[in-house]
């Protein structure tokens, strides 16, 4: 499996922001799909997450704001952020967790960064 983000970008804060995350290769394998974010000298965070099913996560800090999706036919995950803050600055990352055999892989795709100017 190979993903594909983009959407980043410079945003005031209280803005708007939608990644995207398009998956090739053995895309019927995936089971879950997910967005991280990793801030200058911070470790990389889980912000949503959404499995197989629909069933969603997210981070306590983005609850209400952010809202995480799946396009089944394009094998597309998405990431709508709203009232953004100067705090959901960093790189995120899209994942997906890959089926291969017994093992669950982890797949990342390249980053795209996020700036929110206050």
């Amino acid at each position: 499996v190979q993903l594909q983000a983009s959407g980043g970008g410079l945003v005031q804060a209280g803005g708007s922001l939608r990644l995207s995350c398009a998956a090739s290769g053995n895309v019927f394998m995936i089971t879950t799909m997910g967005w991280y974010r990793q801030a200058p000298g911070k470790q990389r965070e889980l912000v949503a997450g959404i499995l197989r099913g629909g069933t969603t996560n997210y981070a306590d800090s983005v609850k209400g704001r952010f809202t995480i999706s799946r396009d089944y036919a394009k094998n597309t995950v998405y990431l709508q952020m709203n009232k953004l803050k100067p705090e959901d600055t960093g790189v995120y990352y899209c994942n997906a967790d890959e089926i291969e055999g017994m093992m669950v892989l982890a797949r990342w795709g390249q980053g795209t960064q996020v700036t929110v100017s206050s």
